[in-house]
């Protein structure tokens, strides 16, 4: 199985995840604990290279490629 990062949340003093995930049992996890600041900060950082990755000039190229 390839490394996956999970979202989850604690509830009540168990760790929740948001989605549902057929783990069997004994799989062995890391988990780490984000504070809201480390959360902030990791999406900030994803946001602005997803930026740079999706809204470049080099992608226009390949758009008028398309058009043709």
């Amino acid at each position: 199985m390839l490394p996956q990062t999970l979202l989850a949340t604690v509830h009540e003093g168990r760790i929740q995840l948001a989605e549902n995930l057929d783990l069997p049992e004994g799989t062995r996890l890391l988990i780490t604990v984000l504070s809201e600041t480390d959360v902030e900060f990791w999406t900030a950082a994803s946001q602005d290279s997803l930026a740079a990755v999706w809204d470049n000039a080099e992608d226009d190229a390949y758009a008028q490629l398309l058009e043709k």
